[in-house]
């Protein structure tokens, strides 16, 4: 891609990533050196180095050393200076002197950066003034018969007067920033500009630093070529933590523009990816843009990443979001964790991962869509995840750049479809009522299984005879009664393919022999809405046929199918407020408790149990063992607040619950 040659060039040059420079207006080198220890200060023993005739240089392993460690520690005391000094060969004053010039460097590039994003929102409303006044002197000079509100004028001419006035105290503040803050925010511009470096060296090579997969849904990084190709920015990885790297393309059927708002915004972002995303946070907004775009926002993120099983730990992680415009039409998004935040003289932990420069370049097409490419690589400790997951985890299917494309895509068909009216028998604002109700009906779900919603005391561990049992106390949710909420979880293998058990599972005319909520009473699909992606991913509502007992219920259903899963959730309601719904009324009321199925390739490649229900549906493995994992789990009332205890007759019926689905499953697929 053009212009990429300046993200080679050194700290100085790269904060035009930042402020949006394309390389024409490169912001003047302040004359301190990155390896040059020179100027007047006093050292360590009082003495003046004015003193000194010429400036020392140090080499570049010293110089790699120290920007290491400044990333960490950009004002490090006197015995961490020394150890430096020690380990570098270098003199205590040396390192001292190093350490005060890069900082003031950085200070010098910081009030660059706000100085010139000052410029352009001060340019900016000084061109919207004079606009305004234009129109007024047209208005009154051409006699036209519109009239024009000139109080209303008056008031917005004011007000952009007092922004001018904001802005300007504003520059003034931040010329008396506590000199820490400066440096803490320096630094995270620092890192995020490096991250954005690796990204796009990451999205230019091909082999050897990428291995195309068996199955030719994506790439998986050679991790020796990239130890060999990279330095760490982050520092070395953790004893105990496992690699996984991989890289997807895809089309999606939106500019780069609209992607970009999308993923950098929290509320907007979590929606689009509701199974892998759990509670997250913004917890700072260091950096807003420039020139009125996301080109140039820096966010620090808190967040949970799940699979959404019992059997996989939710992966909690603090990291920094930047974006930068980088030519016309394509657009990066880099996420990195941070793992060395200052907080007086003590380090944040390392949660149970970190993120590695990851994240998607988007380029726009001709037709209006948008190529991604989406590039995933953490550390994590393997020891928090079960032996049938880390083969699902490895192959990028878990929390891999598969698994985010494979999300983007059908999100985004999902989010278009739903624009237009689609079913007749429901009016468009019912449409969308049942589409938000779909949406929170799944996001329970994944909540009651990952505990990434509310807060979960687990009474009793899965085994297997019994389910992995959560309970927490509702209060003020709304379309919750006031009560002690249970959520029982249990995760099996079946030697069956994830795509063919999907089909099973939605069939609504054999469905009485898995749904034990069902009655054995068949079920009539009345309305679909259509996902946009295959027949079988939509949002459905049944209703019984034939069975007067059930006549007062429909079954809300929200389907979905990729390549690296299936999931299929859904809860029984009222007949009256989804009717209520849809004709238009509020969906945030309807009393629902999510129940569901999700399934996940096995990925074994090792795989000795033989497949007799593949074997007779004539699939072939294709290196893998075919079958699949299946997690199930309900949520169910318990007692009504403020009894905050579950009856042993509630825990047994959970257990049954689950139990006789199981057997159900297993039975009719001949599996036992």
């Amino acid at each position: 891609m053009e212009g990429h040659s300046d993200m080679n060039e050194r700290k100085e040059s790269l904060i035009n990533v930042v402020i949006g420079g394309s390389g024409e207006e490169e912001i003047e080198r302040s004359s301190i050196g990155d390896n040059i220890t020179g100027g007047a200060f006093v050292d360590e023993h009082g003495e003046s180095s004015s003193k000194r005739k010429k400036p020392i240089r140090h080499n570049a392993d010293q110089i790699q050393e120290l920007e290491l460690f400044f990333k960490k520690n950009s004002l490090p005391n006197k015995k961490v200076r020394l150890e430096l000094a020690t380990k570098l060969s270098m003199d205590i004053n040396q390192v001292q002197n190093w350490f005060q010039n890069k900082r003031t460097q950085m200070k010098l590039q910081l009030d660059l950066y706000e100085n010139k994003t000052l410029k352009q929102e001060n340019d900016k409303l000084r061109i919207e003034n004079i606009v305004m006044k234009e129109a007024l002197e047209n208005s009154i000079h051409d006699n036209c018969k519109e009239s024009i509100d000139e109080n209303q004028i008056k008031i917005e001419h004011d007000q952009l007067e007092d922004e001018v006035k904001r802005l300007t105290a504003q520059a003034y503040k931040l010329s008396l920033f506590n000199k820490d803050v400066v440096q803490d925010k320096m630094v995270l511009l620092n890192l995020a500009m490096d991250a954005l470096n690796e990204l796009f060296r990451l999205y230019e090579n091909d082999k050897p630093l990428w291995v195309s997969n068996l199955d030719g849904g994506g790439e998986t990084l050679n991790i020796k070529e990239y130890a060999r190709l990279f330095t760490p920015l982050i520092g070395t990885k953790p004893e105990h933590f496992t690699t996984e790297a991989t890289r997807a393309s895809g089309i999606v059927a939106d500019t780069s523009l609209a992607l970009v708002n999308t993923l950098m915004d929290k509320r907007q972002w979590v929606e689009m990816f509701p199974c892998i995303v759990g509670k997250t946070y913004t917890t700072d907004v260091i950096s807003t843009g420039i020139g009125g775009n996301k080109s140039g926002s820096l966010l620090l993120i808190k967040t949970e990443l799940q699979i959404i099983s019992n059997l996989v730990s939710v992966r909690e992680v603090q990291f920094l979001r930047f974006c930068k415009k980088h030519a016309e039409g394509v657009w990066a998004i880099v996420d990195v964790s941070v793992d060395t935040i200052q907080e007086g003289l003590q380090e944040s932990e390392i949660e149970n991962c970190r993120r590695l420069p990851s994240g998607c370049i988007l380029q726009d097409m001709p037709n209006g869509y948008c190529q991604v490419t989406w590039i995933e690589h953490m550390e994590y400790n393997e020891n928090l995840v079960h032996d049938w997951y880390r083969p699902l985890i490895k192959s990028g299917l878990g929390f891999g750049a598969q698994r985010w494309i494979a999300t983007l895509q059908r999100q985004y068909q999902f989010l278009k479809v739903m624009k237009s009216i689609i079913d007749p028998i429901v009016d468009l604002s019912g449409e969308r009522g049942i589409r938000m109700l779909a949406q929170r009906m799944t996001h329970n779900f994944c909540a009651g299984v990952c505990a990434t919603a509310h807060y979960w005391e687990i009474i009793q561990l899965a085994n297997e005879e019994n389910s992995k049992l959560m309970m927490r106390t509702n209060i003020n949710d709304l379309g919750e009664s006031t009560s002690v909420v249970l959520s029982a979880t249990k995760t099996i293998w079946v030697p069956v393919k994830h795509q063919r058990l999907f089909k099973f599972l939605t069939n609504k005319k054999i469905r009485s022999l898995w749904d034990v909520l069902s009655n054995t009473c068949p079920m009539k699909r009345m309305i679909n809405i259509s996902k946009g992606q295959t027949v079988d991913s939509n949002i459905s509502l049944f209703f019984p046929h034939g069975d007067d007992s059930g006549a007062n219920r429909v079954l809300l259903q929200d389907t979905c199918m990729d390549a690296t899963g299936s999931l299929l959730v859904y809860a029984t309601i009222d007949s009256q407020e989804i009717n209520t719904v849809m004709k238009g009324g509020d969906s945030s009321c309807v009393t629902l408790f999510s129940n569901g199925i999700t399934i996940v390739p096995d990925c074994f490649q090792d795989f000795s149990t033989t497949n007799n229900y593949n074997v007779i549906s004539g699939e072939m493995n294709n290196g893998f063992g075919g079958g699949s994992l299946v997690t199930i789990s309900f949520q169910m009332v318990g007692n009504i607040f403020p009894a905050t205890t579950l009856s042993m007759e509630l825990v047994k019926e959970a257990n049954a619950l689950i139990s006789h689905t199981i057997h159900k499953i297993k039975s009719a697929l001949k599996c036992m």
